[in-house]
C-alpha cells in the first residue's frame, strides 16, 4: 500500500461506481442477460432502449424540448411524469452505455412535484423551462452532488472547490439560472479525463461509446451529454467547448448543438480545466435533439440577464429581431425569398486532412440542398486553418500540464493511455513566448476576418455564414483522434457554431477513395483508419459558423439550412 494513498484510486473508482448504480431504483435496473444483450448490438438507439421501455415512457421521451414545455404549462402533462419518463431512460442508457457520473433522480422527482405544485396554486409557470427535464456535463456544480470532472482526486468533493465547508454546497451560476427558469436538474454526464479529448474516458467509470455505433466513440468532452440524447434520456443538456467539445459529440451522435462566444453565457463557477488560461477560453454551449431546444435554453438563460452576476458576461439580451430576419429569408422549407437568398461560404477541406467518404458525401448533400433551395454558395478559401490550430493547441498547453497532473496527484490515478504522448509534465510556456502566441492569435483572427470582407466583393453581399466539416471522419474509433483543427479554428476565432445532423456512413456508397494521396503523415494516418465496414451506420453532421456574438443568427441559419435539408431529402 501506498501511505501516500490509504485508498488505491481503483477502489475509490470501483466504489462510486457502485454508489452510482445504487441510486438506480431496482426496478429499472436490468438483467445481467439484458447487460449482455447490450454489449452485442451495434445500435443502441430507438428499438433497442426502447425494449426496456414502457410505451407512455417512449411516448413522452421521443417528445422534444419545446412540445414538452408546451404540454407541461398547459397541463397536458405533469413535470413529475416526464421527469419520471426521462429519469427511467437515462437509469437503461446509463446502464447500456456507461454515460452518467451522477445519478439525482430523486431530487428531480421532488423538484418535479413542487414545480406541478406551483403551477396548480398559481396558474403559471415558474419560467420558460418549467418542468423540463436538463441533463448538465460533470463541470457544473449542483447543491449534495460531487463534481469529479472525470477525475477520481475529486469524488466526493466539488472539482477546484479546495475549502471544505464549501463542498457540496456551491451552485454554478449556469445551474442557478435554469433553476431559476423552472428547470429539473435529474443526472450529470460523463467527460474524458482532462476534457481535452475528443472522445469520452475517464479512470472513474471508464468509456462511453456511440449509441449508434458501438464500434466508435461518442465524441467529447461533452460526450456523455450527447450519447445521453442519442438514447432519448434527455433533450436538452449544458456542455462545454474549448476546441470542439459540444460540436464534436453532436456530430457524432447525430443531435444538434450551439457553440456560443464564450463571453455571452456565464462560465462562473463551473469546473474546468487549466482555469487560469482565458486567452482562449472555453464557451458554455447547449446540446439538445432539435434546433428548438437550443434555441429555448439560451433564450432562457439571456432572461435571467447574466451579466449581472457574472462581469465577464456581455450584456447582449436575446435577439429575437436577428433570428426572425434570418427567418424571414427563406419559408418554412429554406427555400430562399427571391430577393434575400442567405449566401454561405463552404469549406470542403482544411488542406492539412482530408475527410472520410462519409463526411465528403455528407458536404455534398448540404451543398445540394442549400442550391436547390436557390441560396447562394461559394468556396471558402480563408487563411490557413493549420495556423490556428497550431497558435490554439498551444495556449491548451501552455502550463506544461501543470493543471492536469495536480488533480491526477489527488489520488494517484495515471493519465488514460490516449493522452500519455500530449500531457506529460513539463516546463510551462514562458511569458514572452505566451505574449507572442497572443500577438500570432490575433493576427490570425485580423486575416479572417479582412477575408471575411472581402466576400461582399463579387456581388455586395458579404457571406452570411461557414458550412464546414466538424471532423475529417464520421465519429471514430477509440483511440484514432489525429486531428481537431476543424473545430479549434473557431474557437481561435471565438465564432459561434451550430451543428446539424446529416446523414449516416453507408458501406454500400462510401467506399475508401483509392485514388487520394495523403498530403502529410496525420492526413495518412486518418485515411488509412477507414473502414467502411466499422463506420457503417455512424451519423455525419456539419457545423454552421458565423462571426463573434452572432448566435441567434447563427441558430436561424441552421434552421433555414437544415429545413431545406429535410425538404430536400423528401423528394
Amino acid at each position: 500500500m501506498n501511505p501516500e494513498y490509504p485508498i488505491p484510486w481503483e477502489a475509490r473508482a470501483a466504489k462510486k461506481r457502485e454508489d452510482t448504480l445504487s441510486k438506480i431504483p431496482p426496478e429499472w435496473r436490468l438483467s445481467p442477460a439484458d447487460l449482455e444483450l447490450a454489449t452485442k448490438q451495434r445500435d443502441l438507439t430507438g428499438p433497442f432502449i426502447e425494449r426496456f421501455l414502457e410505451p407512455e415512457v417512449i411516448d413522452i421521451v421521443r417528445t422534444d424540448s419545446v412540445p414538452l414545455v408546451n404540454d407541461i404549462r398547459a397541463g397536458k402533462r405533469s413535470a413529475v411524469e416526464v421527469t419520471k419518463a426521462f429519469c427511467r431512460t437515462a437509469a437503461v442508457a446509463h446502464q447500456i452505455n456507461n454515460c452518467l457520473l451522477e445519478i439525482f433522480f430523486d431530487a428531480a422527482i421532488k423538484r418535479a412535484e413542487e414545480l406541478d405544485g406551483y403551477l396548480r396554486v398559481n396558474g403559471k409557470p415558474v419560467g420558460p423551462l418549467h418542468g423540463l427535464p436538463i441533463s448538465l456535463k460533470d463541470q457544473f456544480h449542483v447543491k449534495g452532488i460531487d463534481t469529479t470532472m472525470g477525475y477520481v482526486g475529486w469524488i466526493g468533493g466539488n472539482m477546484g472547490i479546495t475549502d471544505p465547508t464549501q463542498t457540496h454546497q456551491v451552485e454554478s451560476q449556469i445551474t442557478k439560472e435554469l433553476l431559476a427558469c423552472g428547470a429539473v436538474l435529474f443526472c450529470k454526464t460523463s467527460v474524458p479525463q482532462t476534457l481535452i479529448l475528443g472522445d469520452t474516458y475517464n479512470n472513474v467509470i471508464g468509456r462511453t461509446l456511440n449509441p449508434h455505433n458501438h464500434n466508435l466513440s461518442c465524441g467529447g468532452s461533452s460526450g456523455g451529454e450527447a450519447a445521453l440524447m442519442a438514447l432519448r434520456g434527455s433533450t436538452l443538456g449544458v456542455g462545454t467547448d474549448i476546441g470542439g467539445s459540444v460540436r464534436i459529440p453532436a456530430a457524432f451522435c447525430g443531435i444538434f448543438s450551439l457553440k456560443p462566444t464564450p463571453e455571452r453565457v456565464s462560465y462562473r463557477d463551473a469546473a474546468n480545466t487549466n482555469p487560469g488560461q482565458n486567452t482562449y477560453r472555453s464557451t458554455l454551449g447547449f446540446i439538445s435533439t432539435s434546433l428548438d431546444g437550443c434555441e429555448l435554453a439560451l433564450k432562457s438563460v439571456l432572461s435571467t440577464r447574466p451579466w449581472l452576476q457574472d462581469p465577464a458576461v456581455v450584456p447582449i439580451p436575446y435577439r429575437q429581431d436577428v433570428f426572425d430576419d434570418v427567418l424571414s429569408r427563406a419559408d418554412a422549407n429554406g427555400r430562399a425569398k427571391a430577393d434575400r437568398p442567405l449566401k454561405l461560404g463552404i469549406l470542403w477541406r482544411d488542406g492539412s486532412v482530408e475527410p472520410h467518404p462519409p463526411i465528403r458525401r455528407g458536404m455534398a448533400i448540404v451543398a445540394e440542398a442549400v442550391k436547390k433551395a436557390g441560396h447562394k454558395l461559394v468556396n471558402w478559401n480563408p487563411p490557413p486553418h493549420a495556423t490556428a490550430q497550431k497558435i490554439h493547441y498551444s495556449f491548451l498547453l501552455a502550463d506544461g500540464a501543470r493543471d492536469v497532473h495536480d488533480h491526477l496527484l489527488l489520488s494517484g490515478e495515471p493519465l488514460i493511455a490516449d493522452l500519455q504522448a500530449y500531457f506529460n509534465l513539463k516546463d510551462p510556456i514562458p511569458l514572452l513566448e505566451y505574449q507572442d502566441l497572443t500577438v500570432q492569435g490575433l493576427a490570425y483572427e485580423q486575416a479572417y476576418s479582412d477575408y471575411w470582407n472581402s466576400t461582399s466583393g463579387d456581388d455586395g453581399q458579404e457571406v452570411d455564414a461557414i458550412i464546414m466539416p466538424v471532423a475529417p471522419h464520421a465519429a471514430v474509433i477509440p483511440g484514432r483522434w489525429y486531428h481537431l483543427g476543424y473545430t479549434e479554428v473557431v474557437n481561435l476565432l471565438n465564432y459561434s457554431a451550430a451543428v446539424i445532423p446529416v446523414t449516416k456512413a453507408n458501406r454500400g456508397v462510401d467506399g475508401v477513395d483509392e485514388t487520394y494521396e495523403p498530403v502529410n503523415e496525420v492526413d495518412r494516418a486518418n485515411w488509412e483508419s477507414y473502414d467502411p465496414e466499422i463506420y457503417h451506420g455512424a451519423p455525419v453532421g456539419v457545423q454552421i459558423v458565423a462571426r463573434k456574438f452572432e448566435e441567434e443568427k447563427v441558430l436561424g441559419i441552421a434552421k433555414l439550412v437544415h429545413a431545406a435539408l429535410l425538404s430536400a431529402q423528401s423528394t
